[in-house]
Protein backbone atom coordinates (compact mmCIF):
# COMPACT_ATOMS: atom_id res chain seq x y z
CA UNK A 1 0.00 0.00 0.00
CA UNK A 2 1.18 3.18 -0.87
CA UNK A 3 0.82 5.42 2.01
CA UNK A 4 1.97 8.85 0.32
CA UNK A 5 -0.93 8.62 -2.04
CA UNK A 6 -3.39 8.87 0.79
CA UNK A 7 -4.07 12.22 1.91
CA UNK A 8 -4.32 12.39 5.28
CA UNK A 9 -1.30 10.43 5.67
CA UNK A 10 0.36 13.55 8.15
CA UNK A 11 -2.38 13.24 10.67
CA UNK A 12 -1.99 9.71 10.90
CA UNK A 13 1.52 9.62 11.53
CA UNK A 14 2.87 9.89 15.03
CA UNK A 15 4.78 13.27 14.53
CA UNK A 16 6.16 15.23 17.37
CA UNK A 17 4.36 18.22 18.83
CA UNK A 18 6.38 21.38 19.05
CA UNK A 19 5.63 25.14 20.68
CA UNK A 20 5.90 27.91 18.09
CA UNK A 21 7.97 29.74 20.07
CA UNK A 22 9.46 33.05 18.54
CA UNK A 23 12.45 32.58 16.27
CA UNK A 24 11.58 28.99 15.40
CA UNK A 25 12.95 28.52 11.77
CA UNK A 26 9.95 25.96 10.33
CA UNK A 27 8.39 25.10 6.40
CA UNK A 28 5.10 24.78 5.79
CA UNK A 29 4.67 21.23 4.39
CA UNK A 30 2.36 22.14 1.87
CA UNK A 31 3.39 25.79 0.37
CA UNK A 32 7.37 24.97 1.16
CA UNK A 33 7.12 28.66 2.73
CA UNK A 34 10.20 28.74 5.29
CA UNK A 35 9.87 31.30 8.14
CA UNK A 36 10.37 32.16 11.66
CA UNK A 37 7.51 32.37 13.89
CA UNK A 38 7.22 36.29 14.64
CA UNK A 39 3.60 35.36 16.28
CA UNK A 40 -0.37 34.50 15.89
CA UNK A 41 -3.52 36.21 14.08
CA UNK A 42 -6.49 34.51 14.07
CA UNK A 43 -5.61 31.21 15.58
CA UNK A 44 -3.07 30.94 12.57
CA UNK A 45 0.92 31.25 13.21
CA UNK A 46 2.58 33.90 11.34
CA UNK A 47 5.73 33.35 9.46
CA UNK A 48 8.24 35.52 8.18
CA UNK A 49 10.72 34.67 5.29
CA UNK A 50 14.19 36.11 5.35
CA UNK A 51 13.15 38.71 2.52
CA UNK A 52 10.97 40.24 5.38
CA UNK A 53 7.50 38.51 3.76
CA UNK A 54 5.46 37.17 6.26
CA UNK A 55 2.54 34.65 5.96
CA UNK A 56 -0.56 33.11 8.72
CA UNK A 57 -0.99 29.36 8.57
CA UNK A 58 -3.55 27.41 10.50
CA UNK A 59 -1.64 25.46 13.11
CA UNK A 60 -3.13 22.02 11.71
CA UNK A 61 -1.59 18.41 12.54
CA UNK A 62 1.76 17.72 10.74
CA UNK A 63 1.52 21.00 8.48
CA UNK A 64 4.94 21.83 9.07
CA UNK A 65 8.52 20.55 8.80
CA UNK A 66 11.35 21.28 11.31
CA UNK A 67 14.78 20.21 9.75
CA UNK A 68 13.04 18.34 7.41
CA UNK A 69 10.82 16.21 9.61
CA UNK A 70 7.14 16.89 10.01
CA UNK A 71 6.30 18.61 13.51
CA UNK A 72 2.78 19.64 14.77
CA UNK A 73 3.17 23.19 15.78
CA UNK A 74 1.13 24.17 18.91
CA UNK A 75 1.05 27.59 20.60
CA UNK A 76 3.17 28.27 23.53
CA UNK A 77 1.95 27.87 26.85
CA UNK A 78 1.74 31.00 29.00
CA UNK A 79 4.55 31.44 31.22
CA UNK A 80 2.71 32.22 34.92
CA UNK A 81 4.96 34.96 36.61
CA UNK A 82 4.15 34.05 40.88
CA UNK A 83 2.65 36.64 42.61
CA UNK A 84 4.81 38.35 45.27
CA UNK A 85 3.06 38.19 48.52
CA UNK A 86 4.02 41.33 50.64
CA UNK A 87 3.62 41.03 54.59
CA UNK A 88 1.56 43.31 56.34
CA UNK A 89 4.56 45.73 56.00
CA UNK A 90 4.92 45.86 52.84
CA UNK A 91 7.71 43.53 52.42
CA UNK A 92 7.97 41.17 50.14
CA UNK A 93 6.90 37.73 51.91
CA UNK A 94 9.76 34.70 51.98
CA UNK A 95 8.04 31.88 50.77
CA UNK A 96 8.90 28.47 52.80
CA UNK A 97 11.17 30.17 55.26
CA UNK A 98 10.80 28.94 58.62
CA UNK A 99 11.50 31.24 61.57
CA UNK A 100 14.92 31.86 62.46
CA UNK A 101 16.39 31.20 66.16
CA UNK A 102 16.10 34.23 68.27
CA UNK A 103 19.02 36.38 67.81
CA UNK A 104 20.16 37.99 71.52
CA UNK A 105 19.09 41.32 70.54
CA UNK A 106 15.65 42.39 71.20
CA UNK A 107 13.56 45.60 70.43
CA UNK A 108 11.66 46.89 73.41
CA UNK A 109 8.27 48.26 73.95
CA UNK A 110 6.18 50.15 76.33
CA UNK A 111 3.28 47.89 76.64
CA UNK A 112 0.87 44.90 75.75
CA UNK A 113 -0.80 46.98 73.33
CA UNK A 114 2.41 48.68 71.99
CA UNK A 115 3.52 44.86 71.29
CA UNK A 116 0.58 43.53 69.65
CA UNK A 117 0.07 46.24 67.41
CA UNK A 118 4.12 45.57 66.20
CA UNK A 119 3.06 41.87 65.93
CA UNK A 120 0.20 42.34 63.78
CA UNK A 121 2.19 44.54 61.12
CA UNK A 122 5.80 43.50 61.22
CA UNK A 123 5.61 39.98 62.77
CA UNK A 124 6.38 37.92 59.66
CA UNK A 125 9.37 40.40 58.99
CA UNK A 126 10.52 39.67 62.55
CA UNK A 127 9.80 35.65 62.54
CA UNK A 128 12.25 35.57 59.86
CA UNK A 129 15.00 38.11 61.42
CA UNK A 130 14.88 36.60 64.88
CA UNK A 131 13.54 39.48 66.62
CA UNK A 132 11.91 38.88 69.89
CA UNK A 133 10.18 41.77 70.83
CA UNK A 134 9.17 42.23 74.40
CA UNK A 135 6.93 44.81 76.17
CA UNK A 136 7.73 46.76 79.29
CA UNK A 137 5.57 48.39 81.97
CA UNK A 138 6.61 51.51 81.10
CA UNK A 139 9.80 53.51 80.38
CA UNK A 140 10.07 54.92 83.98
CA UNK A 141 12.79 52.38 84.69
CA UNK A 142 14.14 52.35 81.24
CA UNK A 143 17.71 53.17 82.17
CA UNK A 144 18.19 50.00 84.91
CA UNK A 145 16.29 47.40 82.64
CA UNK A 146 19.44 48.70 79.85
CA UNK A 147 22.22 47.71 82.37
CA UNK A 148 20.16 44.46 83.21
CA UNK A 149 20.25 43.39 79.93
CA UNK A 150 23.82 44.48 78.98
CA UNK A 151 24.01 45.37 75.60
CA UNK A 152 27.11 44.77 73.14
CA UNK A 153 27.99 44.02 69.38
CA UNK A 154 25.86 40.70 69.55
CA UNK A 155 23.42 41.99 71.51
CA UNK A 156 21.51 45.08 70.59
CA UNK A 157 18.42 46.86 71.65
CA UNK A 158 15.98 48.54 70.14
CA UNK A 159 13.23 50.67 72.28
CA UNK A 160 10.25 52.21 70.63
CA UNK A 161 8.99 54.89 72.69
CA UNK A 162 5.42 56.46 72.61
CA UNK A 163 4.98 60.59 73.25
CA UNK A 164 8.95 61.05 72.24
CA UNK A 165 8.70 64.70 72.06
CA UNK A 166 10.78 67.31 72.91
CA UNK A 167 9.95 68.71 76.98
CA UNK A 168 8.27 65.17 77.81
CA UNK A 169 8.77 63.41 80.37
CA UNK A 170 9.90 60.44 78.20
CA UNK A 171 12.35 62.79 76.11
CA UNK A 172 14.22 63.40 79.43
CA UNK A 173 14.68 59.45 80.17
CA UNK A 174 15.67 58.92 76.85
CA UNK A 175 18.42 61.04 76.97
CA UNK A 176 19.96 59.11 79.48
CA UNK A 177 20.65 56.06 77.01
CA UNK A 178 24.44 56.73 76.27
CA UNK A 179 24.95 53.18 75.03
CA UNK A 180 26.31 52.16 70.95
CA UNK A 181 24.03 49.12 71.25
CA UNK A 182 21.32 50.86 71.89
CA UNK A 183 18.72 52.87 69.86
CA UNK A 184 15.75 54.74 71.08
CA UNK A 185 13.05 55.74 68.40
CA UNK A 186 9.60 56.91 68.88
CA UNK A 187 6.57 58.60 68.13
CA UNK A 188 5.07 61.92 68.75
CA UNK A 189 1.45 60.30 69.76
CA UNK A 190 0.62 59.88 73.13
CA UNK A 191 -0.43 56.33 73.50
CA UNK A 192 0.40 53.76 70.59
CA UNK A 193 -3.80 53.50 69.87
CA UNK A 194 -3.03 57.09 68.79
CA UNK A 195 -0.97 55.55 66.05
CA UNK A 196 -3.41 53.76 64.07
CA UNK A 197 -5.17 56.41 61.56
CA UNK A 198 -8.51 57.34 62.79
CA UNK A 199 -10.01 56.32 59.58
CA UNK A 200 -9.19 52.61 60.12
CA UNK A 201 -11.08 52.65 63.42
CA UNK A 202 -13.97 54.37 61.45
CA UNK A 203 -14.03 57.53 63.28
CA UNK A 204 -13.30 61.33 62.01
CA UNK A 205 -10.52 62.00 64.71
CA UNK A 206 -8.87 60.69 68.00
CA UNK A 207 -10.59 62.71 70.15
CA UNK A 208 -9.10 65.45 72.54
CA UNK A 209 -8.67 64.13 76.22
CA UNK A 210 -7.91 67.57 78.61
CA UNK A 211 -4.98 67.14 80.51
CA UNK A 212 -4.96 65.27 84.03
CA UNK A 213 -7.81 62.50 82.86
CA UNK A 214 -6.07 59.04 81.74
CA UNK A 215 -5.80 59.44 78.10
CA UNK A 216 -7.41 56.28 77.64
CA UNK A 217 -10.51 56.51 79.72
CA UNK A 218 -10.78 59.74 78.35
CA UNK A 219 -11.51 58.13 74.78
CA UNK A 220 -13.52 55.66 75.71
CA UNK A 221 -16.07 58.15 77.26
CA UNK A 222 -15.72 60.31 74.45
CA UNK A 223 -16.45 57.46 71.89
CA UNK A 224 -19.45 56.12 74.12
CA UNK A 225 -17.09 52.82 74.75
CA UNK A 226 -17.77 51.13 78.23
CA UNK A 227 -13.97 49.71 78.53
CA UNK A 228 -10.78 50.35 77.57
CA UNK A 229 -10.08 46.89 76.39
CA UNK A 230 -13.29 46.67 74.31
CA UNK A 231 -11.86 49.77 72.15
CA UNK A 232 -8.72 48.10 72.44
CA UNK A 233 -10.20 45.04 70.55
CA UNK A 234 -11.92 47.18 68.05
CA UNK A 235 -8.59 49.13 67.46
CA UNK A 236 -6.26 46.48 66.89
CA UNK A 237 -9.04 44.68 64.44
CA UNK A 238 -9.47 47.56 61.94
CA UNK A 239 -5.43 47.23 61.50
CA UNK A 240 -4.18 44.69 58.51
CA UNK A 241 -1.43 46.78 57.16
CA UNK A 242 1.02 49.41 57.21
CA UNK A 243 -1.61 51.56 55.60
CA UNK A 244 -3.48 51.86 58.82
CA UNK A 245 -0.96 53.24 61.19
CA UNK A 246 0.58 56.81 61.29
CA UNK A 247 4.00 57.26 59.08
CA UNK A 248 5.79 58.08 62.50
CA UNK A 249 5.53 54.69 63.58
CA UNK A 250 6.40 52.79 60.86
CA UNK A 251 9.46 54.63 60.56
CA UNK A 252 10.44 54.24 64.48
CA UNK A 253 10.43 50.80 63.76
CA UNK A 254 11.75 50.09 60.26
CA UNK A 255 14.88 52.32 61.47
CA UNK A 256 14.54 50.08 64.85
CA UNK A 257 14.43 46.78 62.89
CA UNK A 258 17.58 47.99 60.78
CA UNK A 259 19.51 48.49 63.80
CA UNK A 260 19.01 45.43 65.44
CA UNK A 261 19.54 43.13 62.59
CA UNK A 262 22.82 44.64 61.44
CA UNK A 263 25.69 42.30 61.02
CA UNK A 264 26.66 40.84 64.12
CA UNK A 265 29.95 42.43 65.60
CA UNK A 266 32.86 40.03 66.91
CA UNK A 267 31.92 39.76 70.82
CA UNK A 268 35.50 40.88 72.04
CA UNK A 269 34.65 40.66 75.93
CA UNK A 270 37.15 39.42 77.47
CA UNK A 271 36.49 35.87 79.54
CA UNK A 272 38.00 35.42 82.61
CA UNK A 273 39.43 31.95 83.37
CA UNK A 274 37.28 29.81 85.74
Amino acid sequence: MDVLANNDWRRRRSVPVVEAEPDLVVEDAGSGFCGAVVGFEFGAVVLEDRHGRRRNFPLEPAAFLLDGVPVTLVRPAPVRVPQRRTTASGSIAVAGHAARVARRSRIWVEGVHDAALVERIWGDDLRVEGVVVEPLDGIDELAAAIAEFGPGPVARLGVLVDHLVPGSKESRIVASVQSPYVLVTGHPFVDVWQAVKPAAVGIRAWPVVPPGRPWKEGVCAALGVAEPAELWRRILASVSSFRDVETPLINSMERLIDFVTEPDEPDLTPTVPG
